[in-house]
């Protein structure tokens, strides 16, 4: 297991005894305890068990699986169940992502100088409706 705790000299020790052949079958790692150059290439599968209200930090996490050098297909799996924190965080992100989606073109540039001032109030603005309930 490597966390945010874990020292410097036994993450490497950790990921290397992970990329081996006869490693471990798994490697549970905390979402934000990568940091940059973490390569996971040995990986198979994701698994976010706790998602987090970021989506680019959920990215990050399953992008250490997806580095130069991968030949496996890997598969994510996000646990969501109905009714739950977890189930509001999941809608939550599909809608960061789709905000995201409609104000980046396929440039990376932001569109916020294409809309119209009343676009921009509307999307900066406070749903009363939605947030009194």
């Amino acid at each position: 297991m490597l966390t945010g705790k874990t020292a410097a000299g036994s993450r490497s020790k950790l990921v290397a005894e992970f990329q081996e052949e006869s490693g471990p079958p798994f490697f549970i790692l905390s979402v934000k305890a990568g940091g940059t150059g973490l390569n996971l290439t040995q990986a198979s599968h994701v698994v976010h068990f706790d998602r987090w209200w970021n989506p680019a930090v959920e990215d990050q996490a399953t992008d250490r699986a997806f580095r130069i050098g991968q030949n496996r297909n890997v598969l994510v799996h996000k646990f969501v169940c109905r009714g739950t924190l977890e189930e509001k965080i999941d809608t939550m992100i599909r809608d960061k992502r789709a905000i995201s989606q409609e104000l980046f073109s396929e440039g990376g540039e932001i569109n916020l100088t294409e809309m119209s001032n009343q676009q921009l109030m509307q999307f900066v603005a406070l749903d009363i409706n939605k947030a009194s309930t």
